[in-house]
């Protein structure tokens, strides 16, 4: 941890840059469990296409996850490689794109405007690549992390592929330019949820587990075995997918299960020989996400092969981007925003930092994990029974959870950017 932080201040974006793009995250989260709730009978079942619930996928994983990742990834990266980036101005810009883009596209496919949607796309997919060119410079001087270098340019191959086929998919709706739009769909849900979301948390969290927990990283050999399965995974599914092959996609959930065992069994061990036991509420988060991902590939292939009941590819979808992505990432940034906070506030008149304790209520975030847990749980059994009350009720819950998660994110924003 000392190594990291070494320097860490001079290295540190202006606060109101990476903080404007959690509060945007903390925004679009209000406004997704809001759009689930407006039609929670219809996300129960969701299976694709211009719709109400496509609208509420697109603000969580645009908005939420990819809006978060943004933020977190241009901040601590340069950290972590101890080179800052160049300048300010590109990544305001990327926020200029993406934020606005993602507002605009969610809605045209709330709405089933299908010119709003291509509209909404372009800027939208500028953004992303924008951010990739950046964060693949500083990525140029990670030798020291070679097993976080690894999964980001992963991560990042797999945004630009996923960016390619979501504007195609976008004109598809229009054009009908893919030879099957499903396949596809299925193709760029992969790539975002296993591939660019999915090694980001997995490569952040060799550095972000340990530095939390005060324990040394995970080995680099496992890590490097870990790296292999997942890829291979990776690389498997997404071939299966567009090629509609079911031995690829059972091959890929096997290897990825293979994958998430020893990168769960690296965090235990981490955990195990940290010197910081109690790791409060945002680890209760981190470990129900764990929990979370070898679940989803199971459902993954129980769905793949018809026994995960009518709604078993919804269970998958659910599981991935709002049980293991969204929860681990709510977890991590429950840390990371009275971190970064602590780290650009004004030091007191001994020139130590303020606590981060200092920095963070802990009421609204106590508020969030159990409406959060609330929600994930109620939302698996109506989209497992089919049944459409518990789909609102746990909506609501999750509704007022992502308000109490803005309240924290609005009190460290207020704090950090205001005060600085």
């Amino acid at each position: 941890m000392t190594s990291f932080l070494s320097g860490a201040k001079g290295r540190l974006l202006p606060a109101s840059v990476p903080f404007r793009f959690f509060a945007a995250a903390a925004a679009f989260h209000v406004l997704m469990w809001a759009v689930l709730l407006a039609d929670a009978p219809e996300a129960k079942s969701f299976r694709g296409g211009p719709a109400t619930t496509l609208g509420a996928v697109h603000l969580l994983t645009l908005g939420v996850l990819v809006t978060t990742a943004i933020g977190a990834s241009l901040q601590l990266l340069p950290v972590a490689t101890r080179r800052p980036l160049a300048a300010v101005w590109p990544i305001k810009l990327v926020f200029w794109l993406t934020v606005p883009g993602t507002a605009m596209l969610s809605f045209g496919m709330w709405t089933g405007q299908v010119p709003v949607i291509i509209s909404a796309a372009a800027p939208t997919t500028i953004g992303l690549l924008l951010f990739a060119a950046l964060l693949a410079g500083n990525l140029q001087s990670a030798a020291s992390l070679p097993v976080v270098a690894l999964y980001s340019w992963t991560s990042l191959a797999a945004l630009i592929l996923l960016a390619a086929l979501g504007l195609a998919l976008s004109f598809d709706y229009a054009l009908g330019v893919l030879p099957d739009h499903q396949a596809a769909a299925l193709a760029h849900m992969i790539l975002g949820g296993f591939g660019f979301m999915g090694f980001f948390a997995l490569g952040f969290s060799h550095i972000l587990v340990p530095m939390f927990a005060l324990s040394a990283p995970p080995a680099r050999q496992v890590a490097f075995v870990e790296y292999g399965l997942a890829v291979t995974g990776l690389a498997l599914g997404t071939y299966g997918a567009l090629a509609g092959s079911v031995l690829a996609l059972t091959c890929a959930g096997l290897v990825g299960l293979s994958a998430a065992a020893t990168h769960l069994w690296q965090m235990h061990n981490v955990l195990k020989t940290g010197m910081r036991k109690r790791l409060g509420i945002s680890f209760l988060l981190v470990r129900t996400a764990w929990i979370m991902l070898p679940a989803t590939l199971v459902v993954g292939l129980a769905a793949l092969h018809g026994l995960a009941g009518p709604n078993g590819p919804t269970l998958f979808g659910f599981l991935l981007i709002g049980g293991w992505l969204l929860t681990f990432l709510l977890g991590v940034l429950q840390r990371i925003l009275p971190f970064l906070a602590s780290m650009h506030a004004p030091r007191s008149a001994g020139g130590t930092l303020p606590l981060m304790s200092e920095l963070a209520a802990s009421r609204p975030v106590k508020v969030h994990a159990v409406c959060h847990g609330l929600a994930l749980a109620g939302l698996i059994g109506a989209i497992a029974l089919d049944v459409a009350w518990p789909a609102r009720i746990s909506a609501g819950a999750g509704l007022v959870g992502a308000a109490a998660f803005a309240w924290f994110t609005a009190d460290i924003v207020r704090r950090a950017v205001v005060a600085h």
